[in-house]
């Protein structure tokens, strides 16, 4: 049995009846002739034959019947036009029935529509145009049927008349059509029942056998309307009143016998008459196709000769769908083999024959001829392929075909659009209904695809309702975000239509697909250790603003202003949460800020409450972000500055907790935060904008009662809390707001939440309660989150004490330059009832102490030793002396302070004052925070040499270029190290150092003669890295005491007033701290001083004293970057040991990792550099004059080596004419060619060296290199017995290789 097919591939009947039929049927309430018929299709069961007489039965065959006047008249028009005409129509019709399709729906309360009333209606509009195009021959008349009723008082004429008059359609409309003859004979007719016999044997007689005779009775009055199939919608003429056509009804007013005989004539129309001739010229015409396409004979023969077979005649593809039946006969009359035969000549190229061939075949049920016709026009690109999709089984090769159709019509540039649009949409519809639903709906076809790609871009109804119809199909097979999508497609389209409420509806849609998330295969304990809900995690959020906000705007201007204001306020969450949001926009996408959203929320907003009389109906909405972030919110009491990091703090108190312990004290903290009566404390609101627009909250405070009480009202007696009048917040800004709060009377208070009202218009409120810890102590909360109770901010409010208030005296903003160094007073002042017995002042940096009283020299030595710790412990707590016994209640003192600004940069001077009544009482605390700002004002460069003069062992190159804008006088400079002496290479003084100018010094570097704890430093530093490598506990040891050599080099006659020692400890130990976290990350900061030392014995420091005398501004700065002499690797035995030793297997790669680093850090340290000891310099005269005529020249050449290592002896073997070669990097300078003793050996001690004098043979004038030696070098260690630890092999540099000229001088 053949499938079923779309009606608007069935055959096209043209109805063209007599004035006198039409008015007959008129007056018995009749529709004209062609809705009177088409109430009879489909017609059941049909049987038809296929060109090998196989029978197939059609379950249903339908008929398309049409008025041939209207037909004409539609022809004339412009296929353009009338495609944006029926585009207009179908949307207007769309748009006036979808509202009540909406409400029906919506009643469904959830379930599942299988109908969809809007794609039906559109199915139906579509189907219903018989217009015939160019693009196709569906619509071509397949049949005219000339109608006349015996009621005319000449119906042969009339009949004649009829059969006489030219069709009036275009040229490019297939004229293969049958001719029909119908006559309608009523019962009141004045012809009687013989005379209407004789009638149509006369025309059957002169017009052919397809002709009939319909008798009616046409009762009068007309009989009950009996219901019939409601006719398919058609587009009304061009030039009509309305869009709309005459009212159509889906009753006829017949009795049971006129039914009974038309339905008779209807199907004798179709078995008898029109399915013989189409079989008929389907015969015909396959023959013409078939011999077009067969082959030479001569190529036949070849077939044979080559292959031993026949060559084949073109078959169908296996997967057709038709099925053999009984087979049966007709004859036609020989004027349909002529009208074929005129039809082959009249279409040029037989693509109109062929094109009707297939669709003849296709609606015959022979399947198997169509697909062959239908591909071989495909392969010529002449169309098919729109059609083998509903002829073809399933398989991949479909969609292919699909694809070839859609791209064949989009692709053509001189179709027009709406052309292409009505033709694609049709192809659509006729896919949607020609194939089953479950073969168009699989993966395999992928139906749903079909209708997006035939929607294309444009913006018209019909686009959308296909996006929407593959929505539709793609939820049913549970692929919601791409369902999703399409219906946003389509509501954006339709909303540009002004179809407001399907496009509200599809919006709806899309949002709950999009809300429906995807299931999430993943494991519950994942959540648990990421600390989020399910519930918390992020949908695809990216695309809900693009739904919610038109859905937003179009319910604001439907009237649901309410539920508009919740949409907005919901895409003002969405935006907060994710990074960008966008909506779909003219084929792309446009970009939606949250100013826009917030705009329309305002604007709705103001609507809603200006017409609303109950504002009680405004409290359940509520904007769903907030403002407020409770962690970050803090205390702030009066005299205590708690800005900046905690960790600052944090070390404060342990510094404290470290000293107090060390000196036995009573080091309790009160940790618990007070205010006290009469006085403000803050409560500092940290408030994130979360939008991308300003904010303005207005009337922001918070809520604050008794502890004991649940309402907050009582406390408003004895409490002053701060109303923010307006604070405006920028895009994405953090802001803190403080809002003071006074009480009158000792209580507990606390701070439950925050008000305030959103943009002037909505009021807010929010908690500032933090969620309590999660908790682990049973098994029950490990399985189960559970969390202690939320933590809310408390304050208690007790009666004033003693209180110590504190600040510097001068409040006013700082701008230092680096190393500046200023002396300010600390002012502090007993505000509370009670004595203060004891302060301490607790640093956080290494940059602030205490004057000290000593008084410093004017004049001052060459030279100075100073004793220092060599630790890197921080600088201790100070203690404050009172003057007196203690500080009396509204006493003050002011407490001398040194500020040294280290780092560039913004700084914060961070301090912590301790004070308390007696020894016995917690301390309290005043934090203080005051910030500066430090700008550059050197750039230094510093480096070393060894020194070729005997008298010096080093040179130091010190340059200092002035960064800042006004001129700086350099007053001193002092070098300071372990183990070296310096002094100065340039006489005279030194002026000022102009902006963008810059200052050179040179120093001699020797060994100091009285070094005392450098070997003890050095052994300190092996045994505790020992411990660090080989994983030990590091001891509470403190390294070696040491002496420092403190050479002042360069001094003005104007003395500064500086206390050396503090500076250079200070900025030392500044300098060390932090490269020491920055070299190794993995062994604990507080350690350090219990491992490293302040200064290394090899260490050379520089203090560089200046001042800005037109500022009044003074200071010095630590160079801290030399390392001079040469080391022995002293670690190179512990590293080896702990790489040789058998390692403890850890299970944690990061472990073992972090150990290799820390193994790395100390192999690459300063502690164990190695380098060879020993130095070779070469001295000559620069230039000679000898008389070569007398013989060659001698020269005498002396070569000195030092030793610089300060801790180990070396021997050495000193060769001379080595391989010199090509020791010089040009052909024009000569190697020298020593003579006599070419080889010496010797043993320098630490710091020592030897010279050695030897001749240099030059047998003719020239430039000659004196580079031709090498040095063997043994670095010795052990007494008494020496061993060698390091061997060495140098030669000349290309670098460092001394030229003589030895010039020709006649004597």
């Amino acid at each position: 049995m053949a499938p079923p097919l779309p009606s608007s591939l069935s055959p096209h009947i043209c109805i063209l009846s007599s004035p006198d039929l039409k008015e007959l049927l008129t007056a018995s309430s009749l529709p004209q002739l062609p809705e009177i018929l088409q109430s009879f299709s489909p017609l059941p069961q049909v049987n038809t034959r296929t060109t090998s007489l196989t029978s197939i039965p059609h379950k249903a065959f339908s008929l398309r019947f049409s008025d041939l006047i209207e037909i004409e008249a539609s022809c004339l028009e412009d296929e353009e036009q009338r495609a944006v005409r029926t585009v207009d129509w179908i949307g207007s019709r769309i748009g006036a029935r979808c509202a009540q399709w909406v409400e029906d729906i919506e009643k469904m309360a959830g379930k599942q529509s299988v109908r969809l009333p809007w794609w039906d209606e559109l199915k139906r509009c579509v189907e219903g145009d018989h217009v015939p195009s160019k693009a196709e021959t569906w619509n071509h008349p397949a049949a005219i049927i000339l109608a006349v009723s015996t009621n005319t008082p000449n119906p042969l004429q009339a009949i004649s008349n009829l059969h006489s008059r030219a069709i009036e359609l275009p040229s490019w409309v297939d004229p293969v059509y049958l001719r029909y003859t119908l006559i309608v004979h009523p019962k009141e007719s004045a012809l009687s029942d013989e005379e209407s016999s004789a009638l149509f044997n006369a025309v059957k007689k002169q017009y052919g056998l397809h002709s009939y005779l319909l008798p009616l009775d046409m009762p009068n009055p007309p009989p009950a309307p009996v219901p019939v199939p409601t006719p398919k919608p058609r587009l009304p003429l061009a030039g009509s009143d309305s869009m709309e056509a005459s009212l159509v009804t889906n009753t006829l007013r017949m009795n049971e016998k006129d039914i009974q005989q038309t339905a008779k004539f209807t199907r004798e129309f179709l078995v008898m008459s029109l399915i013989p001739w189409m079989e008929k010229c389907v015969l015909d015409w396959n023959e013409s196709f078939v011999s077009t396409r067969r082959l030479p004979s001569r190529l036949f023969s070849s077939t044979r000769r080559l292959f031993g077979t026949p060559s084949p005649s073109p078959t169908p593809p296996p997967n057709h769908r038709s099925t053999p039946s009984r087979a049966s006969t007709y004859t036609a009359p020989a004027t349909t083999t002529a009208a074929a035969a005129a039809a082959t000549q009249a279409a040029p190229g037989g693509l109109p024959q062929q094109r009707r061939l297939a669709e003849f075949a296709t609606i015959l049920g022979d399947f198997k001829l169509a697909v062959t016709v239908w591909e071989a026009l495909s392969k010529e690109g002449k169309g098919g392929s729109d059609i083998l999709p509903l002829l073809l089984s399933p398989s991949p090769a479909i969609p292919l075909h699909v694809s070839n159709a859609l791209n064949a019509m989009f692709t053509q540039s001189t179709a027009p659009m709406a052309q292409m649009q009505l033709r694609a949409l049709l192809c659509a519809i006729r896919w949607e209904i020609g194939i089953d639903p479950s073969d168009f709906a699989s993966e395999m076809l992928g139906g749903e695809r079909w209708l997006v790609w035939a929607a294309g871009s444009a913006e018209e109804p019909p686009s959308a309702l296909l996006l929407a119809h593959a929505a539709f199909i793609s939820s049913k097979k549970q692929a919601f975000r791409r369902a999703g999508f399409w219906y946003l497609l389509a509501a954006n389209r339709l909303e540009k239509c002004g179809i407001k409420p399907l496009t509200m509806y599809f919006l709806r849609k899309a949002h709950d697909l999009y809300r429906n998330r995807p299931k999430k295969e993943l494991s519950p304990s994942f959540w648990d250790a990421e600390g989020k809900q399910f519930s918390d995690s992020h949908e695809f959020d990216a695309i809900i603003p693009g739904i919610q906000h038109p859905l937003g705007r179009l319910l604001y201007t439907t009237g649901n202003v309410k539920e508009a204001v919740e949409i907005f306020l919901s895409l003002l969450k969405g935006s907060a949460s994710s990074i960008s949001t966008s909506a779909i926009g003219n084929g792309g996408y446009e970009t939606e800020t949250d100013e826009v959203y917030l705009e329309d929320f305002r604007v709705a907003f103001e609507h809603l409450k200006t017409n609303l009389t109950n504002l009680e109906q405004l409290k359940d909405i509520t904007i769903p972000f907030s403002f407020c972030v409770p962690r970050q919110t803090q205390l702030r009491f009066l005299n205590n500055d708690d800005g900046g990091e905690f960790s600052g703090w944090d070390k404060c108190e342990e510094a404290w907790s470290r000293f107090s312990r060390s000196h036995g004290l009573n080091s309790h903290l009160a940790t618990e935060s007070k205010a006290y009566v009469n006085e403000p404390f803050w409560i500092d609101l940290a408030l994130k904008n979360p939008l991308d627009v300003d904010v303005t909250l207005t009337d922001l405070t918070v809520t604050v009662q008794e502890s004991n009480e649940n309402d907050p009202s009582s406390s408003k007696s004895f409490l002053d809390v701060e109303i923010v009048k307006s604070v405006s917040i920028g895009p994405r800004e953090t802001r803190t707001i403080p809002i003071s709060v006074k009480a009158t009377r000792p209580t507990a208070l606390t701070i439950t939440h925050i008000t305030y009202t959103f943009l002037s218009l909505l009021p807010s409120i929010e908690s500032l309660a933090v969620r309590g810890q999660r908790l682990h102590s049973t098994a029950v909360q490990r399985q189960t989150p559970t969390y202690a109770p939320d933590i809310v901010m408390k304050v208690a409010v007790a009666e004033a004490g003693c209180r110590l208030l504190a600040n510097f005296s001068e409040d006013k903003q700082l701008v230092l330059n680096q190393g500046e160094v200023i002396s300010t007073k600390l002012w502090l002042s007993n505000t509370g009832v009670e004595p203060i017995a004891e302060v301490w002042l607790v640093v956080g940096s290494d940059n602030l102490w205490l004057n000290k009283d000593e008084a410093v020299p004017s004049d001052l030595p060459t030279s100075e030793t100073i004793h220092s710790s060599n630790s890197l412990k921080p600088q201790e707590p100070f203690s404050i002396s009172l003057g007196s016994s203690s500080l009396m209640p509204g006493q003050s003192l002011e407490v001398p302070v040194t500020l040294h600004a280290l780092d560039l940069g913004p700084r914060e001077i961070r301090y912590l004052l301790l004070y308390r009544e007696n020894k016995d009482a917690p301390f309290k605390q005043v934090r203080k925070v005051r910030s500066c700002q430090v700008l550059p004002l050197f750039r230094i460069a510093i480096f070393a040499t060894p020194s070729s003069k005997i008298e010096e062992m080093f040179l130091v190159d010190l340059e200092l270029q002035n960064n800042c804008t006004s001129a700086v006088q350099i007053t001193r400079i002092s070098t300071i190290s372990p183990r070296w002496t310096c002094n100065s290479l340039v006489d005279g003084t030194s002026g000022p150092v102009f902006p963008s100018q810059s200052s050179r010094f040179v120093l001699g570097v020797n060994p100091w003669v009285n070094p005392s704890g450098c070997e003890e430093t050095l052994d300190y530093v092996v045994r505790q890295l020992e411990d660090v490598v080989r994983g030990r506990a590091i001891g509470s040891s403190e390294p070696p005491p040491l002496d420092l050599c403190c050479s002042h080099v360069f001094q003005t006659q104007q003395s500064d007033d500086f206390e050396i020692q503090s500076f250079i400890h200070s900025g030392k130990r500044h300098t060390a701290t932090e490269s020491l976290v920055s070299i190794y990350p993995h062994i604990p900061p507080h350690t350090h001083h219990h491992i490293f030392p302040l200064f290394n014995p090899a260490a050379l420091d520089i203090l560089v004293f200046w001042e800005i005398p037109s500022e009044n501004r003074k200071g010095n700065q630590l160079v801290s970057a030399l390392h001079l002499g040469a080391t022995h690797s002293p670690l190179q035995e512990i590293i080896e040991g702990a790489e040789n030793a058998k390692s403890t297997r850890s299970m944690y790669a990061q472990t073992r990792r972090e150990k290799e680093e820390v193994l790395q850090a100390i192999r690459n340290s300063e502690w164990n550099m190695e380098m060879n000891p020993l130095y070779v310099f070469v001295r000559t005269a620069s230039g000679f004059n000898h008389d070569f005529t007398k013989g060659p020249c001698c020269v005498r050449v002396n070569f000195t080596v030092r030793n610089f290592s300060t801790t180990m002896k070396s021997r050495f073997i000193l060769k001379l004419n080595g391989d010199a070669s090509d020791s010089s990097s040009s052909s024009t300078i000569q190697p020298v060619v020593y003579c006599g003793r070419l080889t010496f050996r010797g043993t320098l001690e630490q710091t020592m060296h030897t010279t050695f004098s030897v001749t240099a043979w030059v047998g003719r004038p020239g430039t000659y290199a004196l580079g031709a030696w090498q040095i063997e070098t043994e670095v010795l260690e052990g007494v008494p017995k020496e061993q060698v630890r390091h061997r060495y092999l140098q030669q000349a540099s290309l670098d460092d290789n001394p030229f003589i000229n030895v010039c020709h001088v006649d004597s």
